[in-house]
């Protein structure tokens, strides 16, 4: 194990996927075709505005058409079914984004099953799911995608290695897990999924080779639940109470950076890491997208 662990940071290797991707923005370009995302926000949850913000901004910056329909908390499943149902056949709009959570009047499943699966860039349509249990190329939720392209840009070797994940949400847990199960270069590896039911989950991550944390819980893997030389990926963002800012906050990720830094070979710091990637390959996926209607991609 090195002196010093790698941190990994997002921003250099979101910025080496970008740098690619304004290529294949510039060919679509030439054939008159500009990628188009749609993201739908309903209601006032602050951190759906930002990350909606965030996600057009990114859409700005590569010159790709990015549009925020915005709909109140009182909206009906009935009008935004109508309005999915009209991007679905909008030729100008290549990724739909249905911002979660969603208000309690609207089925959320109903709702991502509505979308057209050929522009479902979140990768959360029943199809992509199970496209991607199927290992049958196709949209992949984007914070798991992201992670791999990390693990690829650092050269962490996945194949034989013991991963763990602790969070076991359909867009994180899960499709990591199946992720690091396929076959291929960042796969191959053997995968157990911790939950908050799970008892001691230190036994486990003790144990692992590659820990992924997306519990959602400030700061709860700490070092001395690492075995020394783990890989550590820290999904999680959390606001946790702090006098000394000026917001009255800081923000952390689920995993105590410090004392984690401290063992681990590699990881992911929080701000700076996971997140930057998430935009990236929502990015990617909605290029892809424009690739495919345009017949350039499979």
């Amino acid at each position: 194990m090195p002196d010093r662990p790698i941190i990994m940071d997002g921003q250099v290797v979101a910025d080496s996927l970008l740098g690619a991707l304004t290529r294949r923005i510039e060919k679509l370009a030439s054939m008159g075709i500009v990628p188009g995302l749609t993201a739908v926000l309903v209601g006032e949850d602050d951190a759906s505005k930002i990350y909606v913000r965030n996600k057009a901004r990114a859409c700005e910056r590569l010159g790709l058409n990015g549009d925020v329909i915005r709909l109140p908390d009182s909206t009906a499943e009935s009008e935004l079914m109508t309005l999915i149902g009209n991007l679905n056949i909008n030729k100008n709009v290549h990724g739909i984004l249905v911002q979660l959570p969603l208000p309690r009047q609207i089925d959320e499943h109903k709702i991502i099953a509505s979308i057209n699966p050929d522009k479902d860039v979140d990768g959360f349509h029943p199809m992509s799911v199970g496209n991607l249990v199927l290992e049958i190329p196709g949209f992949v939720s984007c914070t798991p995608a992201g992670i791999l392209e990390m693990l690829k840009y650092y050269h962490i070797e996945t194949s034989g290695k013991y991963a763990v994940i602790v969070g076991r949400s359909n867009i994180v847990g899960k499709p990591m897990a199946n992720l690091l199960m396929q076959k291929g270069e960042t796969g191959n590896a053997t995968v157990t999924i911790c939950n908050s039911r799970t008892p001691d989950i230190g036994r486990f991550t003790k144990e692992a080779d590659i820990v992924i944390a997306a519990i959602g819980k400030a700061e709860f893997i700490r070092g001395d639940m690492l075995k020394p030389g783990a890989v550590v990926i820290d999904v999680g963002i959390n606001r946790v109470p702090d006098a000394s800012n000026p917001k009255g906050y800081r923000i952390a990720g689920d995993v105590e950076f410090e004392s984690a830094k401290s063992v681990a070979s590699a990881i992911t710091p929080v701000p700076g890491g996971v997140g930057k990637m998430t935009i990236a390959m929502l990015m990617q996926n909605t290029v892809l997208s424009a690739e495919r209607f345009a017949g350039i991609a499979n």
